[in-house]
């Protein structure tokens, strides 16, 4: 069992929920972290993560890479590195687990179509939609809504990228039903959630666009950071060919970045003084993060990536069709909420800018191909 950390977040030391447990907090052997973790499991949003877009949209084949698996491998790098630094691991997986659910489909490209879409209604954010999802459209109890998750998981979930100093109307309205000090910054773990999602895209779309063909090693090696990696690992493995080591470089750089992340915030942990995950909060920056050659590295292989993957031909055209199906939706809803489902339907208002915000709601859930078929049912089929 981990010895926790002074400034961990210990669950008995909780702000607690929005609603009151029943019968107490305590029920089994599971602490309130647990119970968190195994709520995002349980839902529905996480489920439709299985069919939503990571890097690419709708994927062929069964090997890619979609929201789910991402987060499940975050939670992997999330929790062996809270181990190792005395953080709570269990806080820190559930943090890994939940951090894409608001994404709506089609990755970044359907974010940005239904941020346009959304821009005379007050926008649309995905790390909002997040909370929003979690805290008032997940619905299985029956005497509130929500999963009425504790005070430090959400906190985290609003602020693992940072305090936030302008939040928009999504945020702000869910700040007022918990306020959640959104001017702070949030704990150790919620910044190892957001570093911890940094190592595993970096690393994995690497090995997603070399099977998809979109990338090759020769232009990975042009990338300083991969080039010294994959020198250790032709030193390790001299026999073996070329094809058979590109999972191992992937697995060296996830090694070099995970254990550079723990010496240097040990580092900085040691140097800032702090005692208790209230002091963290009061700090005024981030803890967690890479040392600065390290970090300077990993801003350059994201550069690599943005030109190399990300912005492929093959990529940006996917992204524009991902953008007129996500458009088209929301104008249709708009014109006739009746084609919505009946339990959407049945809900939307007259009133702007609800109504918007509602079909917003609807469309920010759906899964990849989930929207490919609603889409089709209004408007035929699209060309390829």
């Amino acid at each position: 069992m981990t010895i926790l950390a002074s400034y961990a977040c210990h669950p008995a030391a909780s702000r607690g929920r929005l609603h009151p447990e029943e019968g107490g907090e305590v029920r089994g052997p599971r602490d309130m972290f647990q119970r968190d973790r195994d709520r995002i499991i349980h839902s529905i949003a996480f489920r439709r993560l299985r069919h939503k877009t990571q890097v690419f949209v709708s994927p062929d084949g069964d090997h890619f890479r979609v929201r789910l698996t991402h987060s499940l491998e975050v939670a992997q790098i999330g929790r062996t590195t809270a181990r190792t630094l005395g953080l709570n691991e269990d806080l820190t997986e559930a943090l890994c687990l939940a951090h894409d659910i608001g994404h709506p489909p089609f990755g970044h490209a359907g974010e940005d179509a239904l941020e346009a879409a959304m821009e005379a209604y007050g926008g649309f954010d995905h790390n909002a939609h997040t909370l929003r999802t979690l805290m008032l459209l997940e619905s299985p109890y029956p005497r509130f809504r929500g999963l009425n998750l504790s005070w430090e998981m959400l906190e985290g979930l609003a602020k693992h990228n940072g305090p936030i100093a302008n939040p928009g109307w999504a945020m702000r309205e869910l700040d007022a039903l918990l306020p959640l000090d959104l001017a702070s910054h949030a704990s150790l773990e919620a910044q190892l959630a957001a570093i911890s999602d940094d190592i595993a895209y970096d690393n994995h779309d690497i090995d997603d666009g070399l099977r998809a063909g979109l990338l090759t090693l020769e232009q990975l090696l042009e990338v300083p950071f991969v080039a010294r990696c994959w020198e250790r690992v032709r030193a390790r493995y001299p026999d073996v060919a070329q094809d058979r080591l590109l999972r191992e470089l992937v697995r060296e750089q996830i090694g070099v970045m995970a254990n550079d992340l723990i010496a240097a915030t040990r580092a900085n942990i040691s140097e800032s003084g702090v005692e208790t995950v209230e002091d963290v909060r009061a700090l005024g920056r981030t803890l967690v993060a890479f040392s600065p050659e390290l970090a300077a590295e990993e801003r350059e292989l994201k550069r690599f990536m943005y030109a190399s993957l990300y912005h492929h031909p093959e990529q940006l055209a996917a992204a524009d069709r991902a953008r007129v199906i996500v458009t088209d939706l929301f104008a249709a809803y708009q014109a006739d909420p009746a084609l919505m489902p009946d339990e959407w339907r049945d809900e939307c208002v007259t009133g702007e800018p609800d109504r918007s915000r509602h079909i917003a709601d609807f469309i920010a859930g759906m899964t990849d191909r989930y929207a490919e078929k609603r889409h089709a049912e209004i408007f035929g089929a699209l060309a390829d």
